[in-house]
């Protein structure tokens, strides 16, 4: 007897568990346990699918609205967040992969930025339409307003996507807004970056502090050996680097960063070369 369970309904942008019913000429027939049928192409299709047999299957629908199944992960699951690439433009949105035969809409009334080019990569959420209940991605998030089961220090899941002059916005365990503050970000990171991070802070505003580093927690007490060790052992920094670059990277002044470099020269820690600075 087989111990997994089927899906009781069909759920589109979603993973489903199904049954094998039935096989046609386009290929089989997956269906739940209120009965209702979806189709896997034949190109899904292997040998050891036979009737009676359990598959896990991403629903979405194809061009013309039918449900349709995929044994294809897609890089992204209904209201969870990816950094996805954009595959073509048309007047009333643009199109992005998501690791699926079919593209998926970015309706122009879900795009906030300027620009949506060809090859370039937006942080989006997959949703369904209101209207439609097609799956599409937006720029506007759907993001749950109270927080809940959350606590100072938490460890919890990232993707960074946006930059402000204050620091990285990210989306926290794909439900709430967070931000990292550029003075508390000591490796290098991008919009897109998903990650491990800790709750600093839950603010009165429902917004969250987040740090990537464990709250408290050191590695060797020294800034400037701390980052190196998290950017590979190896920064194009030299005592003549400038004051707003040196902060940007470390959070320290120039002052600071040069008597830091002078103390782990000689404790025989570090390397300095003719354009960077490394771990030895």
């Amino acid at each position: 007897m087989n111990e997994k369970q089927i899906n009781e309904h069909i759920y589109v942008g979603e993973l489903n568990t199904l049954a094998v019913n039935r096989v046609s000429e386009p290929g089989i027939y997956l269906i739940s346990d209120d009965q209702t049928e979806v189709l896997l192409p034949n190109a899904y299709v292997t040998k050891s699918m036979e009737i009676g047999s359990f598959l896990d299957v991403f629903i979405y629908t194809d061009s013309e609205d039918r449900l349709v199944a995929t044994t294809l992960k897609p890089y992204v699951y209904l209201y969870e967040f990816a950094s996805l690439e954009i595959v073509d433009n048309m007047k009333f949105g643009s199109f992005v992969d998501i690791g699926l035969p079919k593209h998926i809409l970015v309706p122009k009334n879900k795009q906030k930025s300027s620009s949506f080019n060809v090859g370039d990569r937006k942080v989006l959420q997959l949703q369904l339409d209101d209207k439609t209940d097609r799956l599409i991605a937006s720029e506007k998030f759907d993001l749950l307003k109270e927080i809940k089961n959350l606590e100072k220090n938490d460890e919890v899941e990232i993707i960074l996507y946006s930059k402000t002059p204050l620091g990285y916005k990210v989306i926290v365990n794909n439900s709430y807004d967070g931000i990292i503050y550029h003075s508390e970000i000591f490796e290098n990171i991008k919009i897109g970056d998903k990650k491990r991070a800790y709750v600093k802070n839950i603010r009165d505003d429902n917004k969250l502090d987040i740090s990537l580093q464990k709250i408290g927690e050191k590695i060797s007490g020294d800034k400037v050996y701390d980052v190196l060790v998290q950017n590979g052992g190896k920064l194009p920094f030299t005592y003549k680097s400038e004051a707003d670059d040196i902060n940007a990277k470390f959070g320290i002044s120039k002052k600071a960063f040069k008597a830091s470099l002078t103390k782990l020269l000689s404790e025989d820690k570090i390397v300095l070369e003719e354009d960077s600075i490394r771990v030895k």
